[in-house]
Formats: structure tokens, sequence, C-alpha cells
């Protein structure tokens, strides 16, 4: 190591609380703790992707990351038990004349255990063959009581017509079938905190929303999204994956990287009151700031209208109704169309401009 480079960090008495904070002296942060009547120091700088570790909190003698809860010991920088060959460098600190001194000079080197990739983190490659087409149904309806949806009902129609008119390869996911978290907000803290994978699928292997991400940023070309209307709106299980998605629209954000291109996003709404063209201009607009394009006319929609209470009769009229399955098998078609021709004559992946709004390269702390 190098020699000492001590730096004044000024009266120890006022940097005694709080127990943990963030320093930052020229290009250097630290993570600054008070515990058991004196001051250690490490690096300010967590080894996952960045975080600001005197932002965070201690736990026991060791420091918690505020972004996705990596520890750190306090004062000798190495990981967790088990993890301990993961660590951050450690500062000498020393009190004089009443004030607190650091060396800039770490006494140990930073040390990151190589970890294996996440599968979703590879790169994204079109595998050659025919289209495929992912349908997501939203509806929020308990899967151990099966009932009618009209929602459920058009997508599979939607996704049978892909396969046996349409030449496509086929899946489908329910939501209401998978195991997955709520967003918890990791965008809210940093830019850089929201990460690609999901900073949820990294921690939890139990979190199943790994295979919504597989179809639509690596399988699919067409997604189909089907949703029913609730209180004007889409329902509560698209919103919870729409939310879990800021992880894909943030890689533009803070990397330049567009993970979806050259894929087709289609829409079925379902309600039995209004609000149709609210509820698909938010889809629209929520798969259009993720890299989308749209088929013409790129929703099939039902509605009976606010005053239509007698539900029993908007579902027969859904089951029944051939322009219905007319109108959604057409749909498929013309996204499937659309998406044949950009497997063929695929947009260039060069940098895309975006209208107001930029990336943002962030430095390193």
């Amino acid at each position: 190591m190098s020699d000492h480079d001590w730096h004044d960090l000024g009266p120890a008495d006022a940097l005694k609380e709080p127990a943990l904070r963030q320093v930052r002296v020229g290009r250097v942060a630290l993570a600054l703790s008070y515990r058991d009547g004196a001051f250690s120091a490490i690096s300010g700088v967590c080894n996952h992707v960045g975080g600001p570790l005197g932002e965070g909190r201690l736990d026991g003698e060791y420091v918690v990351c505020p972004w996705h809860h990596w520890k750190f010991h306090y004062r000798t920088g190495e990981g967790e038990p088990g993890f301990e060959e993961d660590r951050v460098p450690a500062h000498d600190t020393k009190v004089e004349d009443g004030r607190l001194w650091v060396d800039l000079t770490p006494r140990t080197r930073r040390h990151k255990t190589p970890h294996d990739p996440h599968p979703l983190a590879r790169p994204v490659v079109r595998a050659p063959g025919p289209p495929r087409v992912v349908g997501i149904g939203t509806t929020a309806m308990d899967t151990k009581e099966p009932r009618f949806s009209g929602s459920d009902h058009l997508l599979s129609i939607a996704l049978d017509h892909a396969g046996t008119r349409g030449g496509a390869e086929t899946k489908s996911i329910r939501l209401a079938e998978l195991s997955f978290r709520a967003c918890e907000g990791y965008y809210s803290k940093a830019a850089r905190a929201c990460t690609w994978p999901c900073s949820i699928t990294q921690m939890d292997p139990e979190d199943q929303l790994d295979r919504v991400y597989e179809a639509v940023v690596h399988w699919a070309d067409v997604v189909l999204v089907a949703t029913p209307i609730r209180w004007g709106n889409a329902s509560s299980l698209f919103y919870k994956m729409a939310e879990r998605f800021n992880c894909v629209q943030n890689q533009i954000t803070t990397m330049d990287r567009v993970l979806i291109r050259n894929k087709v996003a289609a829409f079925i709404v379902v309600g039995g009151q209004d609000n149709i063209q609210a509820v698909a201009g938010h889809l629209l607009g929520f798969y259009a700031e993720m890299g989308f394009v749209f088929p013409p006319f790129p929703y099939v929609a039902h509605s009976r209208g606010w005053s239509a209470e007698d539900m029993e009769r908007n579902v027969a009229a859904v089951q029944n109704s051939k322009e219905l399955r007319d109108g959604t098998c057409a749909l498929v078609g013309r996204a499937l169309e659309l998406a044949r021709h950009l497997i063929e004559v695929p947009e260039p992946a060069t940098r895309l401009a975006r209208g107001g709004r930029k990336a943002h390269h962030l430095e390193d702390m």
C-alpha cells in the first residue's frame, strides 16, 4: 500500500451522531461510524451496484446498504458470515486534539467475489424460428375457483388463432397463477438502484415474475395483454406487473440500453362498464415507453356502458359474440403481420433519440 494520506474531518464530538453517516472527501466516499466509543470508516461504495453504504443503517456490527441490503463489517469491511471474501476497503481513523482524522489511503483492498450473472442478464438475441406470441392474462380471479373471464376468454381465442391459423409459437401466462412481490421502489432510492434484472428477481429466487421477464424480453415477438376494467382502470395485477417493469425502462434512462426492440404489443380490454379508451391509452403509453411498436388498430374491447349493472348479461354477451371473436383473431393477425416484417427487416440496433428525455450517464461513486 502507498503512504498514509490523513485528512481532518472536523470536531470529533460533532461526528458521533448519527452513528452512521456518509462522508465524501474529494472522490473518496466513506461510511463513517461511531460505535462502542470509537470511530471506524469503510468505503462508502457498496460492492453490488455502488450504493452509498453510509446512508444505510447499522445492524449490530454490520453496515447495511440502503439499496439492496448487502452487509459489510463496520470496522473490517468484510461481508457478513458466509460472504467474508466480498469486502470493501477499510480506513484507519484517529482522534487528535479533539479532531477526527481519517486515512484516505485504505489499509485493505476491495475484493468482489465473482458471481454468476443472472440468466435474464444475457444479451437479448432473437432465436431463429417462427413468430412467437405470449399472451398475458391479468384478471385477478381465484384460480382455485375458476369462473368465466371475458378477458381470458378472448385471450385464449387469440392464442389459438395465432397457433393454428397464424403459424406462430404461443405461450400463455396468467398473472393470478404466479407468486411475485410488488415493486418495492428501488428506483425511488436512486436511479441506479433499480437494476436489470429486477433487484427483487436477483435477490428472491421464489419470485416468479422472472417468467414474465423471460417471455417478454427474450422470447416473444408479440406480447398480447388482456385485462378487465376495474373502476375505470386496468386490473390491479396489471399494475403490479407494470411497476416491476420499471427495471426494463430504466435501463434506457441509466445505461442507454434498449432491451425491447422489434417487438409488437396489442391489447384486449373487457369491462362491464365504460372507460375503454382511457385504459387502452394507458396500456399504449406504458408499452411505448419500453420500446414496443403497435399494429394498426392495436386493441379490441368490449363494454355495455355505464348503466350495464346486469353483469350476467355482460358475460353472455362476451361468450356469444362472433364480432368479438372475429375482431380478436383479426387483431392477432395484424400483430403477427407486423412482427413478421420486423423479423425479416429488423430496425437496426442504433442509439435512439427520445423526444424531451435523455439518458443520464451517472458518475461512479
